[in-house]
């Protein structure tokens, strides 16, 4: 397993992707009882797990494709062995999702009962359509008031711009003066370094102490890094939002299962209510499909009685 972090590391793959590749690589190994090397273990081995998964422990088709990842990247790239396509396990259902969207009355119940930081990070979820981790994630030059904007580092490590909602603006900037004048603090008492992608690191050795790469939401605590040792402060864990949310959704009376992502699905949904072109809103939310995009058309409100026939502006 030392192994396999010090390959993960050397490839710079996220911390939470190291997390997650361990965990399943420990999983497969327990499989079998701890008594075989996964190098005397074969495609046929694999498939046996990946079955199990989805036979009896019926995880969903992206949990088993997670797994199946780890397992590529185990044999791939720290046993260098080539297990290709060979593997043909039993498939876990994919089964349709249907987004789950508040309305824009739901919206408005929910956000009175989130306060603080906790009621401006949510803002950017809907007011932006960003992930979670895009939101924990985001950095202070990431944020272009004057036009608007922020720019996004989602899935895939691929950038993309969204909107900034008009009503977040000022509130955003006073955060941002804030957080500026911990960090301040932070460099004044020696600290000061935040996290940053070991190929920037290593090219802007500097960065890490500058203001505009400072996270936007950080955490109250400098910690240590797990993986250096360093001691600097980090983003805030996302659990805290997480809980608010669900907090305020109770007790904002919705009976409707919402989550922090819930408020990223009704953004897109209004959004397309509110007439935008659906390619926009693919490249607004960063799907790489626009499938992926047109899932919300299912749960869109479509008033009927708004649109107009084409022969209504023809005489006959």
């Amino acid at each position: 397993m030392d192994q396999v972090r010090e390959v993960l590391r050397y490839h710079d793959y996220a911390y939470r992707t190291e997390q997650t590749y361990c965990q399943w690589i420990r999983r497969y190994i327990y499989f079998f009882g701890k008594k075989a090397h996964p190098r005397d273990l074969g495609p046929s081995d694999i498939e046996r797990f990946l079955s199990d998964l989805a036979a009896k422990k019926q995880v969903a088709a992206s949990t088993q494709r997670q797994a199946l990842n780890a397992l590529m990247f185990l044999y791939r790239d720290v046993l260098d062995i080539q297990i290709g396509s060979r593997t043909q396990p039993v498939r876990s259902r994919r089964k349709p999702i249907v987004p789950t969207v508040l309305g824009r009355d739901e919206i408005k119940n929910l956000f009175r009962h989130i306060h603080g930081t906790h009621s401006l990070m949510a803002g950017l979820l809907y007011g932006s359509g960003l992930r979670l981790m895009e939101c924990v994630r985001l950095r202070i030059k990431d944020i272009d008031f004057d036009r608007k904007r922020i720019h996004v580092l989602g899935k895939g490590d691929k950038w993309r711009s969204t909107i900034l909602a008009e009503p977040v603006i000022p509130l955003l900037q006073n955060h941002v003066s804030r957080v500026t004048d911990l960090h301040r603090t932070d460099l004044q008492k020696g600290y000061g370094q935040v996290f940053m992608p070991p190929a920037l690191a290593r090219k802007y050795p500097e960065a890490s102490r500058e203001t505009g790469w400072q996270y936007v939401f950080p955490a109250k605590k400098i910690s240590a890094d797990p993986r250096s040792g360093v001691e600097r402060r980090h983003h805030v864990l996302e659990s805290g939002l997480q809980k608010a949310v669900k907090t305020a959704a109770r007790k904002a009376g919705i009976s409707k299962r919402v989550t922090c992502h819930t408020l990223r699905h009704s953004f897109a949904t209004t959004m397309l209510e509110d007439g935008i072109n659906i390619r926009t809103l693919q490249e607004i939310m960063g799907h790489a499909d626009v499938k992926t995009t047109k899932r919300y058309t299912h749960v869109m409100d479509n008033d009927i009685s708004r649109l107009k026939s084409p022969l209504d502006s023809m005489d006959i």
